[in-house]
């Protein structure tokens, strides 16, 4: 789903910059100390989670909450961070929150069921690209092509990265045993 203002801003693929992971960190803190308790996890997701690999220079934080119908407050808080809360996205995905922060965006917060398997997804996807650097590296090839023939296009670009993120999950799910997501570690 592409909002008005938004969908216009151009999808940039960059070389991996060392310092994400600091900045991450930093957000991470500041999350944790405006939310308190309200957060089970708070994960470093997207491409720039994952070293050396190219990405859009946004932050990806994953909060994971144990219920998404109780998570008010940490809504306001991120709120009162300064991330503009993005209803709208509920219509696709009711069990995720959706934040941005930035102009261009700079942080991207989805909160979700800890017990989810959008949360489970996302660190399967993650942590299998961490420890599989030639498929990190190809994914990397796919995002630059997709950014190179969809650069005003996000929705696009996401579709053109489902079927190898759906191909890397089904693996990381084979390599963990073949247990649901909700009984993984």
């Amino acid at each position: 789903m592409t909002l008005a203002g938004r969908g216009t801003q151009p999808v940039e693929v960059v070389d991996y910059d060392p310092d994400w992971p600091r900045r991450y960190a930093e957000e991470r803190d500041r999350i944790a100390a405006a939310i308190g308790d309200s957060a089970l996890a708070i994960e470093h997701v997207g491409g720039t989670a994952v070293p050396g690999l190219p990405a859009k220079p946004v932050i990806d934080l994953m909060i994971g909450v144990d219920d998404i119908e109780r998570a008010g407050p940490a809504v306001a808080g991120l709120i009162n961070l300064g991330y503009e809360y993005i209803p709208e996205f509920e219509s696709q995905l009711p069990d995720r929150r959706y934040f941005r922060r930035g102009s261009p965006d700079s942080h991207h917060v989805h909160m979700v069921p800890v017990a989810s398997d959008y949360f489970a997804e996302h660190l399967l996807f993650r942590d299998w690209l961490r420890t599989h650097p030639q498929a990190a590296e190809e994914y990397g090839k796919l995002k630059r092509g997709l950014a190179g023939r969809f650069p005003f296009d996000r929705d696009a670009y996401r579709a053109g990265k489902v079927p190898f993120i759906d191909t890397v999950v089904a693996a990381a799910r084979r390599e963990a045993g073949g247990q649901s997501l909700q009984e993984q570690p």
